[in-house]
């Protein structure tokens, strides 16, 4: 019996952990799209993913990649790019996330912490180049061609990523182990 009550708040505390960074990644979403700081008119510059890998640390991979696609659908509710966007924004972030958290679950040291978010940014980077070269941009680009989306591909969306991952590696390091504690209640 004590072990169906701990199965079930075990799961009550992981519904209602990823939904409070869901909002918490969401409304950090807005803000960004409201401050719209954008890398060449389509990449936007937010934190938003910074819950999503914090829960990915703390509950596993899984617990981000939740919070990665409740946000993407939150924010479809007030999002002009027919769900493409929150399409992109979860496929390349959920693959950051979900690395992140694996590799941390098996080195939950700092240097685990700094590997997994390294890895993850380069992994990252590829999902987003596969992602944007055979899905977003044939979406918004058809008519370009393959080398010119390439070219965009390699000299924007990789060192936006890249930028972006380490921005965000960063942020992770400094808040993760105060935010942690809190988690672990």
């Amino acid at each position: 019996m004590k072990e169906v009550v701990k199965m079930k708040k075990s799961r009550t505390d992981f519904i209602v952990k990823v939904g409070v960074f869901s909002a918490i990644a969401f409304v950090l979403q807005v803000i960004g799209s409201l401050m719209s700081i954008k890398v060449a008119g389509f990449l936007e510059v937010e934190i938003s993913d910074l819950p999503a890998v914090i829960i990915a640390f703390a509950m596993g991979p899984w617990a981000g990649v939740c919070v990665e696609f409740v946000k993407n659908l939150l924010h479809c509710t007030m999002s002009s790019t027919g769900f493409v966007g929150e399409f992109a924004n979860f496929a390349v972030n959920g693959v950051f996330v979900f690395v992140c958290g694996m590799l941390y679950k098996r080195d939950k040291t700092k240097k685990g912490a700094v590997i997994s978010l390294c890895i993850a940014t380069v992994v990252m980077t590829l999902a987003s180049i596969f992602t944007n070269l055979f899905i977003m941009l044939p979406l918004y680009l058809s008519a370009w061609s393959f080398n010119d989306k390439l070219d965009l591909t390699l000299s924007v969306i990789v060192p936006f990523n890249l930028c972006r991952g380490a921005a965000l590696s960063v942020i992770t390091m400094i808040v993760y182990k105060k935010i942690s504690k809190l988690l672990k209640r």
